[in-house]
């Protein structure tokens, strides 16, 4: 074998070592770096960016029910993910999805929706879901003059009539850490929760946190929240896509930005209040 041969066979392994080594280094492959490009993402249509929730939309997620406006936390969080997908405002578009039908198998006539949508196992069967852009204990609400506006314990709400709404995790929360005494009184929507409260029909309802604080600063006379608790296995909240769509993990690389340089704290900070002060009950 003459030298340059030997150099070649010797050469030839060390280099395949090489690039294996660099094909592992963050940013080396080329693949992986614009797999993400807006030019390359599988979209619902073509060109924008399709973004579900629900209608009505309530503050603090949406403000004066209007999505497309940017304020509120949730619409906040959208125009952020999708500003590092590679999306102008105006190549955000809204549509309406209840609920109660995001989280049923299938296709969805949307790219992601975000809608205060719990990540559970049960639904991570028949969708999938980003990281998680929030973290919203359970919340107590009732009325002032209530017998159980000034409880201390969960096990004091058990001969309560409770409230929630269909298809959340509230129901779960309440069935496996209150154990009431009495039918859970389950709603179709938000409002009618909210309008049996104020109509009596039940004592407490039960919320996240944050809908907690919006629904005591108005939208129920004389309302309080009495306390939170976690829901087992607690209470993330993540955006959601179809089951192994192409754009999870590119929302998910989205959502990695906006956590570490800070856009989500900050959104977080101006839209979320704080529920230090609330009671924890156990």
């Amino acid at each position: 074998m003459t030298l340059r041969r030997l150099l070649a066979a010797v050469a030839a392994p060390l280099l395949g070592s090489a690039a294996l080594i660099l094909a592992t280094l963050p940013g080396a492959s080329a693949a992986a770096a614009t797999s993400c490009a807006k030019a390359s993402l599988t979209l619902v249509h073509p060109g924008q960016l399709t973004v579900a929730t629900d209608a009505p939309a309530y503050p603090p997620y949406f403000e004066n029910n209007k999505p497309a406006n940017g304020q509120g936390f949730e619409s906040a969080v959208a125009y952020a993910v999708a500003g590092q997908l590679g999306f102008s405002s105006s190549q955000v578009k809204w549509t309406v999805e209840p609920f109660n039908n995001s989280y049923t198998p299938g296709p969805k006539p949307f790219d992601f929706d975000i809608n205060e949508i719990s990540i559970t196992a049960a639904r991570a069967k028949a969708v999938d879901f980003s990281t998680p852009y929030f973290n919203n204990p359970q919340a107590l609400v009732t009325v002032k003059g209530s017998k159980f506006a000034h409880v201390t314990s969960l096990a004091a709400l058990r001969g309560a009539v409770i409230g929630v709404q269909e298809g959340t995790t509230s129901l779960t929360a309440v069935n496996s850490e209150i154990k009431p005494t009495k039918q859970v009184q389950v709603f179709n929507n938000s409002n009618d929760v909210v309008n049996a409260l104020r109509a009596g029909i039940v004592q407490v309802i039960v919320v996240d946190l944050a809908t907690g604080f919006y629904l005591t600063s108005g939208e129920i006379p004389h309302g309080i929240v009495v306390g939170q608790f976690n829901a087992p296995g607690g209470d993330n909240w993540g955006l959601l896509l179809t089951k192994d769509s192409k754009l999870t993990a590119c929302v998910d690389q989205a959502m990695a930005k906006i956590r570490s340089n800070g856009t989500l704290a900050s959104i977080t900070k101006r839209w979320m209040q704080s529920g230090a002060g609330v009671p924890v009950l156990k």
